[in-house]
């Protein structure tokens, strides 16, 4: 059985968070939920509030995950939108360096909304790469890198695709904003789970 691990931040975006992990839930998926401190805070919380002030109780919290899976790493990791949440997720240094290392071992990386530009663009794996974000936040790079010059050259060859639901580029997979929440977690479903399993998800939950 596939697993995933959703990373959770005060302030994530609700629909594009709790979307994915139902469907991947629906799919057999193992998900395990992962509460992220605030980035000005170490304080680490099982429940954690969403920009909606929607509150979830998260399976675990960021340092039992740690201790837990140091050395095997899930199949999948996923870190929705919102902000905070995104700008959460950026500063934490640990979540840095697990990205990149499922990048370089072929795992499935997958974020939505704000979350490609303000957490993905800094770790340099959108390079080469085709992708897409919530409207205008590609035009902010340089405020998410850190500085113009770095986020040309962790952004180099990257490709922004408007107006689109979800991109997959190889192992990276992006989305758009949470009205497009469906169609992104059944492009996740699809890849951990088959296409049999998504067309019967999709049939069951009367989708378009």
């Amino acid at each position: 059985m596939a697993q995933v691990a959703v990373f959770l931040a005060p302030g994530f975006e609700e629909i594009e968070a709790l979307t994915v992990v139902d469907y991947l839930r629906r799919a057999n998926v193992n998900v395990i939920t992962v509460s992220v401190p605030a980035a000005d805070s170490k304080e680490e919380l099982e429940s954690i509030t969403g920009s909606h002030k929607i509150t979830v109780i998260a399976d675990t919290k960021l340092s039992e995950f740690i201790e837990k899976m140091e050395g095997n790493e899930p199949d999948a990791i996923y870190l929705p939108g919102g902000m905070p949440g995104a700008s959460n997720l950026a500063a934490n240094q640990y979540l840095f360096q697990l990205i990149t290392k499922m990048d370089r071992g072929g795992k499935l990386v997958a974020a939505m909304c704000a979350s490609p530009a303000v957490v993905l663009a800094r770790t340099g794996i959108l390079s080469s790469r085709k992708w897409t974000c919530y409207p205008g936040m590609n035009n902010n790079l340089a405020e998410y890198c850190g500085s113009v010059d770095w986020a040309k050259e962790v952004m180099e060859n990257s490709k922004h695709i408007e107006d689109v639901p979800f991109v997959l580029d190889n192992n990276v997979l992006t989305g758009r904003g949470p009205g497009t929440a469906e169609q992104f977690a059944m492009k996740f479903v699809e890849l951990l789970a088959g296409a049999e399993t998504a067309v019967h998800i999709h049939d069951g939950s009367c989708q378009r």
